[in-house]
């Protein structure tokens, strides 16, 4: 069962592709946003096992996924073509 604060409901997916949009002035795919996404949510994972154990706790209770979608609503994750 799905409590409603553990789906991603917020930030909208429209509006993560709006945000993308913005900052790049060129169409943004769901496809783009997923992979901008997924990218900043396996770096955030990585950073966590780096961390030390005691501070692994506190980082753990916040998905990488919805994290990574707050960043780049924030505009602190930014799409480059790589």
């Amino acid at each position: 069962m799905i409590r409603s604060n553990d789906s991603i409901n917020e930030p909208s997916v429209d509006k993560l592709i709006n945000k993308l949009e913005d900052e790049n002035q060129h169409p943004v795919s769901r496809y783009e946003l997923c992979i901008v996404v997924s990218k900043r949510a396996r770096q955030i994972i990585e950073q966590i096992r780096n961390l030390p154990k005691a501070e692994k706790k506190e980082q753990g209770k916040t998905k990488e996924i919805r994290e990574a979608c707050r960043e780049v609503e924030s505009g602190a994750v930014r799409n480059t073509k790589e």
